[in-house]
């Protein structure tokens, strides 16, 4: 049965049945991919694939509209079929923040968005624009549940 993952104060939930959100999801990369102790630091460029690889089988089952950010693109591409993936456009501490609030701010519906971050000071800044924000924990735990297994689609060129 479809579902999807409703973001609304104070936490996401899902909504079982024929549904789409209709909000625009705009992911905090690295931030998700702390959420999980698994040892990602030692090869962080697999980290984004692998977070890439979750979020495209999720928004390809769901229709959700998905953008991932990060603070700047490993050595090799990331590719996905489903979902859009963003860099800072120069790599700074707190470049990817930057890049979601112009992300945020440059939408003409900026209470249809919903940021995926636990960083408090991001979160002040894309609330007062008038997006939503889901808490990173939350929301991987939803979608790890939720995505189907199956052939990878997003992928590094090799």
């Amino acid at each position: 049965m479809p579902w999807a993952i409703v973001c609304q104060a104070p936490a996401a939930t899902l909504k079982e049945g024929p549904y789409r959100s209709g909000v625009r999801w705009i992911v905090d990369g690295m931030n998700v991919i702390g959420t999980r102790p698994n040892g990602w630091w030692n090869d962080r460029p697999q980290a984004m694939v692998a977070l890439v690889d979750l979020l495209d089988r999720w928004a390809s089952v769901s229709g959700e509209r998905v953008t991932v950010v990060f603070e700047r693109p490993p050595s090799t591409p990331i590719r996905s079929a489903s979902i859009d993936i963003a860099y800072a456009p120069v790599a700074a501490p707190n470049s990817a923040d930057d890049e979601i609030v112009r992300l945020v701010s440059l939408d003409a519906r900026p209470h249809e968005i919903c940021v995926v971050t636990s960083d408090r000071t991001l979160t002040e800044r894309v609330r007062g624009m008038g997006a939503s924000v889901q808490r990173s924990q939350r929301f991987r735990d939803l979608v790890d549940r939720r995505s189907p297994p199956g052939d990878v689609k997003g992928r590094r060129d090799r």
